[in-house]
């Protein structure tokens, strides 16, 4: 299926851009993804698109969905352009035999949409010009923006794609369970673009799975989980978040441009680029030209500010990061406290703690961190944490690299994130030795280059995939991964009755048992088990014979996921920070609301074992940490879906 949508990323509303994006899969295999931006704003340049595959006679344009005629193959080519006219742009040319799309659209001074128009030829059958309905109901800027959805083209049936240029019909025979078939009275005759669908149409989206061109003002996404479905194949296993997060904050170091690969396309990731961008850094990803999709290039050479904006690092923890390379390369940073899951408390006292240490005069104003370097410059210290802090060893590791002297961190983290980004700025010239133990030593360097550098797979991903494998009792593989980072989990989901195997260094494969075994489990630092992957044990101890029981150590407010999982028939009793779980025969779908990211998740996983259909809301909860979570679920077989929902009358109350 190719999935081609000109959507608004409002994540970079300020700017006033547009985003393409477009994806490619296949019902086996990894398939792979390429991006380009379109922009209403000279600030950023404008983008390309290529990919070959197979195209189905169905567009959505701006809200309405088009009839294309059918054709077999296409070797297709994307460029976003602004017109002189003002308007913005997507051409789509299918080199087959010379069709082409060219799909518009021009916003007048309010940014309401004034014309809309869908132009170009289509093989020998001839040419169209048709212009779209204005607005489509569109009255402000918001809901403008918000019903922008652009070209979707869906993948159906090979067999039931005709070589007949002229035949601009769709088979409503659709075999693959994860395409989505199209209702026979959808398709007419020519023109070849025809609307069929109008967004102004009373459409019940739980009905109607067409996903985000259905959109209206005052909908909210959610995913519909149908249970029963068994999973089987292999899915492929993107960078590590955390790791990510980390290394983008270090890039502050570098006066150099430099590039980070197997970067995951997260909304944490695009508000961690925005914190950069506000502090002077430049940055953008990858075109896909050069299988460099993945890839974000970084310049930091040119600071012009030490105080990122209050409401872009509220919502992201990792943003306090900076803290550490703004005191390093500028002697100044005023960081506001940052913000992100309420899981519970994490005070940053041991990284205020730390830099005051080297030298650093701290103090809070008005929910703002300033520090400052009494000397310019920090100096080496010898930094004790109380505890094995991930964010304060990470934080403390980047300030001390370009400090005067060396710095030694006792009781440092040992998780692999750590590891990750002290091997990046170590590529970068900095001087680091003993990460991954409780001891780091940091001798600072007066600069640091370039580099090139790959983030680790996602452990927390790779363990989450391995649980959807075991809660639907399937046999599936996953992978890139690194095994040694996963120890606890693997160790535990075989305790649990699940075989773990290794069909190469870097690519394990889970074959659960017919009947799953309950077990105990207890949040610790690395090499513990992993907090962030306690909620999704917790779904699936729910469906594991026995009684078990969880215990969360590291956070004091991460078991809320418990009462949501009971909607589903859960048995489970919480008792402070500890979950008492006995197992139950069979969950059942029900309306249940994401809590933070990986609860989301974990109901998502509960959603697969259950009887019926599960409606999971808060999605955004979702999106900030896992790169096209349903979309990889889908791959392996499950049925999900996207859609939109009327939040006032949904059935789900908290």
């Amino acid at each position: 299926m190719v999935n081609a949508n000109l959507i608004h990323d409002s994540c970079m509303e300020s700017a006033g851009s547009y985003g393409f994006e477009a994806l490619e899969h296949h019902d086996r295999g990894l398939g792979d993804k390429f991006s380009a931006q379109l922009h209403n704003s000279s600030m950023h340049p404008f983008g390309k698109a290529r990919r070959s595959g197979f195209l189905a006679p169905v567009v959505t344009v701006l809200g309405s969905k088009l009839a294309l005629p059918s054709r077999t193959k296409y070797n297709a080519s994307s460029c976003c352009s602004q017109k002189k006219d003002g308007s913005l742009s997507n051409v789509f040319q299918f080199n087959e035999d010379n069709s082409s799309l060219d799909v518009s659209v021009k916003f007048d001074e309010n940014n309401s949409f004034c014309a809309k128009s869908a132009v170009g030829t289509v093989g020998s059958a001839g040419s169209y010009s048709e212009k779209l309905r204005s607005n489509h109901g569109v009255d402000s800027p918001a809901s403008a923006r918000s019903n922008f959805f652009g070209p979707q083209f869906r993948r159906v049936k090979r067999s039931a794609l005709s070589a007949q240029v002229a035949t601009p019909t769709v088979s409503p025979a659709v075999s693959s369970p994860r395409a989505e078939a199209l209702p026979a009275s959808a398709v007419s005759t020519p023109p070849f673009l025809q609307p069929l669908i109008d967004v102004n149409e009373d459409i019940d989206p739980l009905k109607f799975p067409a996903g985000r061109q259905l959109m209206r003002p005052g909908d909210t996404e959610v995913l519909q989980v149908v249970g029963g479905s068994s999973l089987e194949g292999h899915v492929r296993i993107s960078g590590a978040k955390n790791s990510a997060l980390a290394l983008l904050a270090g890039t502050i170091l570098s006066s150099t441009e430099l590039r980070i690969c197997n970067v995951p396309n997260l909304g944490d990731i695009r508000r961690m680029v925005q914190v950069l961008e506000s502090v002077g850094v430049k940055a953008w990803r990858g075109d896909g030209m050069d299988g460099d999709a993945d890839s974000l290039y970084i310049n930091a050479s040119c600071l012009t500010s030490c105080s990122p904006p209050d409401d872009i690092v509220r919502q992201l923890r990792a943003s306090f990061f900076i803290i550490g390379p703004l005191l390093a390369r500028l002697g100044e940073a005023h960081v506001p406290l940052p913000g992100g899951c309420d899981i519970g408390m994490r005070p940053v006292e041991l990284h205020l703690r730390g830099l005051q240490a080297m030298g650093a005069e701290i103090e809070l104003s008005h929910g703002v961190v300033v520090a400052k370097a009494s000397s310019g410059r920090l100096r080496g210290a010898n930094i004790f944490l109380d505890y094995p802090s991930v964010g304060a060893t990470e934080t403390l590791m980047m300030a001390a690299a370009l400090a005067d002297g060396e710095t030694v961190i006792q009781n440092a983290a040992h998780e692999p994130e750590v590891v990750d980004l002290a091997n990046f700025c170590t590529s970068m010239g900095a001087r680091i030795s003993g990460a991954g133990t409780d001891c780091i030593v940091i001798r600072g360097v007066e600069r640091l280059g370039g580099t090139d550098y790959n983030v680790i797979p996602d452990r927390i991903e790779a363990g989450t995939m391995l649980v959807a494998g075991a809660i639907t009792k399937s046999e599936i593989s996953i992978g890139p991964c690194v095994p040694e980072h996963l120890t606890a989990v693997t160790a535990k989901l075989e305790e649990i009755g699940c075989r773990i195997t290794a069909d190469t260094p870097d690519i394990l494969r889970i074959t659960p048992p017919t009947k799953l075994i309950g077990a105990d489990i207890k949040t610790l630092p690395y090499a513990g088990f992993p907090t962030d992957l306690q909620a999704q044990f917790m779904a699936l101890l729910t469906v594991c014979e026995g009684r078990s029981v969880v215990c969360e150590t590291v956070f004091e407010n991460r078991l809320r996921h418990a009462t949501e999982l009971a909607r589903m028939g859960a048995n489970i009793k919480v008792e402070g920070n500890v979950a008492i779980v006995r197992g139950v025969d069979a969950l059942s779908g029900a309306h249940v609301q994401g809590t933070d990211l990986r609860a989301t998740a974990a109901l998502v996983l509960a959603g697969l074992a259950a009887e019926g259909t599960t409606v999971v809301h808060e999605l955004k909860h979702m999106d900030r940490g896992y790169e096209l979570f349903d979309t990889k679920l889908r791959r392996l077989g499950a049925v999900v879906n996207r859609v939109f929902v009327d939040e006032s009358s949904a059935p789900y109350s908290s």
